[in-house]
């Protein structure tokens, strides 16, 4: 199962990582360091999955999913936020903010996969069914 991916975080490293892990998995990778940036790349690269840490500067996590709730185009695109943050009131705060998922840092390779693999199925039916 491929999809192409977004992942947003302000810390260059974390993005690489990310990128890298999901990219050996057969997924396509776009990447963006900052709310806005992350807004242009889905206008431009339609991904199908946004995977986005919470703590950024200007945009966080839980604004961009906000401003792609609030756009028809991008109401349904999956959400996966990342934190380091305390998880219970973080997952709380991202639900509110329409994310579709939530995970803690460290990130559980694992678990990232088969959160991606759960996501991405169902925007597949999503699309489908449009």
């Amino acid at each position: 199962m491929t999809g192409r991916i977004l992942v947003v975080d302000d810390q260059r490293a974390n993005v690489e990582m990310l990128a890298g892990v999901l990219a050996a998995r057969g997924y396509e990778v776009l990447t963006a360091l900052d709310g806005e940036s992350a807004l242009e790349q889905v206008r431009q690269g339609n991904p199908d999955l946004v995977v986005s840490d919470i703590l950024m500067p200007q945009m966080d996590g839980y604004e961009l999913c906000r401003r792609l709730r609030a756009e028809p185009a991008t109401t349904l695109l999956p959400v996966i936020l990342v934190t380091s943050l305390d998880p219970l009131q973080e997952r709380v705060n991202g639900i509110d903010a329409g994310a579709d998922d939530f995970l803690s840092k460290p990130v559980n390779w694992e678990e990232l996969f088969a959160r991606v693999r759960s996501l991405l199925r169902i925007k597949r039916l999503q699309d489908e069914v449009k």
